[in-house]
């Protein structure tokens, strides 16, 4: 069963531009809170609020070394997110498959579904 507060915490989370932004750097590979926040035309103290709603979501984490904090996507974090994405694509493609079936029914005899040279 899929927990719907984890699937909707990550789309709150995701659901910001610049969070996104942040999530496809960390896609490239680890990165530190200033690297991250320097493409952004906003303060760092801002980005620290948009990674501490990422982490909260559970799909970026992040450790302090000494004075340097390293955030990293958090693969799981997105399982459960990619499993009702899923689940909703294979509820569309049956019902897709099933109209298919029918406008196949309703077609006369010898006609395809698409003429060719129009």
């Amino acid at each position: 069963m899929l927990n719907h507060t984890t699937i909707d915490r990550s789309l709150r989370a995701l659901a910001e531009p610049t969070r996104r932004a942040i999530i496809e750097k960390l896609s490239v590979g680890p990165a530190s809170v200033s690297d991250l926040a320097k493409p952004f035309a906003t303060s760092l103290a801002a980005v620290v609020q948009h990674l501490q709603i990422l982490e909260d979501s559970g799909l970026v984490t992040s450790e302090k070394v000494g004075r340097v904090r390293t955030c990293r996507i958090e693969a799981g974090g997105f399982d459960a997110l990619g499993d009702w994405l899923a689940q909703r694509r294979s509820l569309v493609e049956r019902q897709l498959d099933r109209l298919d079936t029918v406008l196949a029914e309703l077609r006369p005899a010898g006609r395809s579904a698409h003429r060719k040279g129009k």
